[in-house]
């Protein structure tokens, strides 16, 4: 069996309404999607979608023609490759997808998966006032959350944790709270200062007082002092990692004791591949391995 066709296609949808997302100073009017299917020579196809570089077509070579199902060498030459280009793990999805449909197994069982269940929780992506927002978090628990994400990013910060003390609130205390700071990184025209050390630390301490399970992404993904001296500065769990393309970017931030959460993005971050071996070093180290996801980004 080979690799006999690599199909890239783009998509975009409209958004009616736009979408204000919390973390882009304009509201989308449309999603964008990159879909990727690997053809065999005897028929199969595995889709994987995401971020994929326009550049991938040109490298195609490299994979036509070859074993579907030698993942460690397109791992490699993926690593190669998203170093000269950008992003492509899209590709790597779609390999793993194609494994799976081959062997007749879901990708989570052909990772070792242990279980069938695991916990979900809400994630809010808009900033909204003191009142809706209790309303949403209301809403969500009545639909059998346990967990709620809700988003930071207010001009004053103190409008956030007036926001979030509601919420707590409206919940009780028997539901687990995240906060999601989206100050690891600015989408293009985002022009709002990140946060210092000291309005971080200020933050964390407010929401330790309120029982926060994680706090996301407080400091900029490369500020790993920050990080570690937050970490041990507060109680409640640093989480981060959305937003770092490369796995040894993980391995240290581990090893520099800068998250209690890693949340790689197998679209992101070398793909399945690379995000297994991620969750592999978060489990050695007693770290939660929580990925990210976003509408398939």
């Amino acid at each position: 069996m080979k690799i006999d066709r690599i199909e890239i296609s783009t998509h975009s949808q409209p958004l009616d309404p736009p979408f204000p997302a919390a973390w882009d100073p304009i509201p989308r009017v449309k999603l964008g999607l990159t879909i990727v299917r690997v053809c065999t020579d005897d028929g199969a196809v595995g889709i994987g979608s995401g971020y994929l570089s326009r550049s991938f077509s040109d490298y195609a070579y490299l994979f036509l023609g070859q074993d579907p199902m030698d993942l460690t060498r397109h791992h490699a030459l993926l690593d190669d490759v998203s170093f000269d280009i950008g992003r492509c793990r899209a590709f790597d999805v779609a390999l793993w997808d194609l494994k799976g449909r081959i062997e007749n197994q879901t990708v989570w069982n052909l990772l070792g998966g242990r279980t069938v269940r695991l916990r979900a929780y809400a994630s809010t992506g808009v900033l909204r006032d003191v009142e809706a927002m209790a309303d949403q978090v209301r809403f969500l628990v009545d639909a059998c959350y346990r967990a709620i994400k809700v988003r930071f990013g207010r001009e004053d910060r103190r409008d956030d944790l007036q926001v979030i003390e509601a919420v707590r609130d409206a919940v009780g205390d028997d539901i687990d709270l995240m906060v999601d700071c989206n100050r690891a990184w600015r989408t293009p025209g985002d022009l709002r200062p990140y946060w210092s050390y000291e309005e971080v630390l200020d933050v964390a301490k407010e929401l330790d007082r309120l029982g926060v399970f994680w706090m996301e992404e407080p400091l900029h993904r490369g500020g790993y002092a920050g990080m570690a001296d937050l970490r041990n500065s507060v109680d409640v769990r640093i989480a981060g990692g959305e937003m770092t393309t490369e796995p040894y970017e993980f391995t240290t931030m581990i090893e520099r004791s800068c998250l209690d959460v890693l949340q790689p993005d197998c679209c992101l971050t070398g793909g399945i591949t690379g995000c297994a071996e991620i969750a592999r070093e978060a489990e050695s180290a007693g770290l939660i391995f929580s990925p990210h996801t976003w509408s398939s980004d």
